[in-house]
């Protein structure tokens, strides 16, 4: 794949062509070409901070950088010069995590938020005529309304007098700087700030089927800059919503909590809608520069591309039970399926152009390097990339069974690369190879091996199944229908036994972990909103044993095992009253919404989302919940994230092939933020440094090292190491969670007894 050219083209054609060239936007393109991509390397490393670097952002000019920091300082820097020009004490009490310019302020007014809930203003014009040592300066305005910690801010282009806030206590305030300059600390006797424009403390949801209950703790948010009106949070649930802020109520106080306005969209890729649990989360959300697309980093997870509007069938939709559909064996007769396709989530891609000839010769190389790798034992990744380029770079150029061939072949990569959810991508490129040909051995062969590794027994024996009939004399299909059926034998012993053991009289009942995290949420949201008397009453009385094994920092070389620690946590959760309160609905405690009576009575109807049309793969994101994916350039042509292995990634958009892997920090990189204008990106994570990227490297590669000294050249092997620490975090990301929540002391007081931790 390093020999084929991406899809910008030459630059030098660029060039040429650029003066007839009739596009508005044909410079646009020139910003981040992919030429020029393949150069960045790392040109300046700014210090001035003294702790983690949380939140970096351009001024519309490009000519400032502001940047917040675990030592609680803001500082501003120069484009031009890469200096410092002034370090704000801002006199936040705990870390920075974000900071912005206000628009149309002549970049004088800067705002900031902090672990200690509070959003400041400054106006650097009270630096004139001080030196940079003299950078103590009192807030022009201090907003303490919110409970817990503020992790994102907005603005809107062209208002000077209005930021957003989003906070994990569940709320998203506006404050308007003309409105008043500061609010009481949360909690007052006499607060009554009536800023709350989102208010999702009862917003979130454990799956698409479940209906909005416990608080969505928001880590992000943003505003279109094509259409303000549009905004778009992320917090700790699966799915991010997109709100028309036109269309909202007005805003509200804390006093009382509301229900969750409607939104205009969600979003979430279709094979996280019904995980149910609570460990998945977003860490950063964003529009794309034209305000088409969103993008979705989500914690142990990848990164996600969305479409805006569905609007023209452009955006693949989807709804409950629409993925256990397309996982069903759904028998065919004279070629057509018996039950109706599910929602046009699929249909997009599945349309049958006819063949011309452009770039169908490249495209029939690419599916034979993509077979090679396959059939030779290769690795699969670069096989996956050509596939990726012919599906996604090249789809209105082949005919139908090209495109059948090489989805069964990307089917059959996937499933042997076995990266973090590679058997889901399988499985909705075998639904897309049986749409072309209901008779596809190799379809129906994969499907089944795909839902093998999901341990999905039963619809993986109706796949085989069909497979066998489609060739009676395999007679690999038919050991694989047997081995199957053994599973689902064992499967059933292993139910019946655990129904034996559970059949033994309890006093309690036991919760699952992410029941127990759900709870104790709920528990330690209403301790923000309700007095104490009517906190004890949602005390439980049950109790759930975990063991544990969870990595601690520490240095990535060590032996894998020396950095886990073994153990088990025993939390007993006591509630008043006998057990028959236990059927009271969790609604009407304090703290929930006023009309939940009423709609408790009223059946939920789980919403349509928009799914993924795209994923970018090879970074890990589960040390942070800062992590930004951000898109490069005016146009937005590529797709650039964080990661924990210390290294920034970027991804071709179109087909997410990746196209340069960069070291940026000793430890994390958690912000990659692109220069309005110029082909220039800063960096920032763990180090107390900021990076600026420049295309200054004599030639092109796909690696590039930094401060931190030269990068691997085995691009495989990084993403490798990656792809091993997103799945062992998560498989025990629930109760490190728990464990954490305990050290960090977020359970209500009324909901836990003292409980103990030991270590093995």
């Amino acid at each position: 794949m390093e020999n084929f050219p991406f899809h910008d083209g030459s630059i030098y054609d660029m060039l040429d062509t650029r003066h007839t060239d009739t596009r508005p936007d044909v410079n646009h393109s020139l910003q981040m070409h992919s030429s020029l991509v393949r150069r960045l390397s790392q040109e300046r490393e700014l210090e001035g901070h003294q702790g983690c670097v949380n939140a970096i952002s351009w001024n519309s000019k490009g000519s400032l950088l502001i940047s917040g920091s675990d030592d609680t300082r803001i500082n501003v820097w120069s484009y031009s010069s890469r200096k410092l020009l002034h370090s704000i004490d801002t006199g936040h009490s705990a870390n920075v995590f974000c900071t912005k310019f206000v628009p149309e302020t002549s970049d004088e007014l800067v705002v900031s938020g902090a672990g200690d809930a509070e959003v400041r203003l400054f106006n650097l014009s009270r630096f004139s005529g001080r030196g940079l040592d003299d950078n103590a300066i009192t807030p022009s305005a201090l907003y303490q309304c919110h409970t817990r910690r503020v992790k994102k801010l907005a603005v809107e282009v062209g208002n000077p007098h209005v930021v957003w806030s989003a906070s994990e206590d569940g709320t998203l305030r506006q404050h308007d700087f003309r409105q008043g300059s500061s609010c009481p600390p949360a909690g007052s006797s006499h607060q009554e700030c009536r800023n709350i424009l989102l208010d999702l403390r009862c917003g979130a949801k454990r799956s698409l089927a479940d209906p909005p209950k416990q608080t969505l703790s928001l880590k992000s948010c943003d505003i279109s800059s094509t259409r303000p009106h549009l905004l778009l949070v992320g917090g700790s649930d699966a799915f991010a919503r997109l709100y028309d802020r036109r269309m909202l109520p007005p805003l509200t106080s804390c006093q009382k909590r509301m229900s969750p306005p409607p939104c205009v969209n969600y979003f979430c890729p279709m094979h996280l809608s019904e995980h149910g649990r609570s460990s998945l989360h977003l860490t950063h959300v964003t529009f794309s520069p034209n305000g088409e697309e969103v993008l979705l980093s989500y914690s142990g997870e990848h990164v996600y591309l969305m479409d805006v509007n569905h609007a023209g069938g452009r955006a693949m939709r989807y709804t409950v039970g629409d993925a256990s559909k397309i996982m069903s064996f759904t028998p065919t007769l004279n070629g057509l399926e018996l039950q109706p396709p599910i929602h046009d989530f699929l249909q997009t891609n599945i349309r049958v152009r006819g063949e011309v000839a452009t770039g169908l010769g490249k495209c029939r190389m690419l599916v034979e390097i993509a077979r090679n790798s396959l059939e030779e034992g290769k690795h699969p990744y670069y096989g996956i990339e050509a596939c990726n380029e012919v599906l996604e770079g090249h789809l209105s150029g082949i005919g139908p069974m090209l495109r059948h061939e090489c989805l069964c072949i990307r089917a059959a990569l996937l499933l042997k690369r076995k990266w973090k959810n590679d058997a889901q991508m399988a499985i909705r490129d075998c639904y897309n190879a049986r749409r072309i040909d209901s008779s596809s051995f190799r379809a129906h062969l994969y499907m089944s091996e795909a839902l093998e590794q999901l341990c999905k027994y039963k619809e993986a024996l109706d796949f085989a199944i069909a497979a066998q009939c489609l060739d009676p004399s395999n007679s690999v299909m038919a050991e694989k229908v047997e081995n199957i059926k053994k599973h689902i034998a064992a499967e059933k012993n292993n139910k019946a036994n655990d129904g034996g053991a559970r059949s033994e009289p309890r006093t309690g009942r036991v919760l699952s972990l992410s029941d127990i995290i759900y709870r104790s949420e709920a528990n330690s949201d209403a301790s923000q909103d309700g007095p104490r008397s009517e906190r004890e009453d949602s005390d439980y009385d049950e109790e759930v044993e975990v063991d544990f094994r969870t990595s601690v920092p520490g240095d990535e070389g060590r032996d894998v095992e020396a950095n886990f620690l073994h153990g088990s946590l025993n939390v007993r959760i006591h509630r008043r009253g006998d057990s028959a309160r236990e059927t009271v609905d969790a609604n009407g405690s304090s703290g929930s919404p006023s009309s939940s009576s009423q709609n408790d009575r009223i059946p939920y109807q789980p919403e349509t989302v928009i799914d993924m049309k795209q994923r970018y793969v090879g970074h890990c994101n589960v040390g942070t919940d800062i992590k930004q994916a951000s898109f490069l350039g005016q146009r937005g042509d590529y797709i650039a994230s964080g990661s924990d292995d210390g290294r920034w990634f970027i991804w071709e958009k179109q087909t997410g092939r990746l196209i340069k892997m960069l070291l940026g920090d000793e430890a994390v990189v958690n912000c990659v933020q692109c220069h309005p204008f110029d082909c220039v990106v800063a960096t920032s994570g763990i180090d107390s440094t900021i990076k600026i990227w420049t295309p200054s490297a004599s030639v092109p590669s796909i690696v590039s090292g930094g401060a931190a000294g030269p990068d691997t050249a085995d691009v495989l092997e990084a993403m490798e190491s990656n792809q091993r620490k997103l799945s062992r975090n998560r498989e025990h990301s629930l109760s490190y969670e728990l464990l954490e929540r305990f050290h960090m002391h977020e359970f209500s007081e009324g909901s836990l007894r003292p409980f103990e931790c030991a270590q093995s």
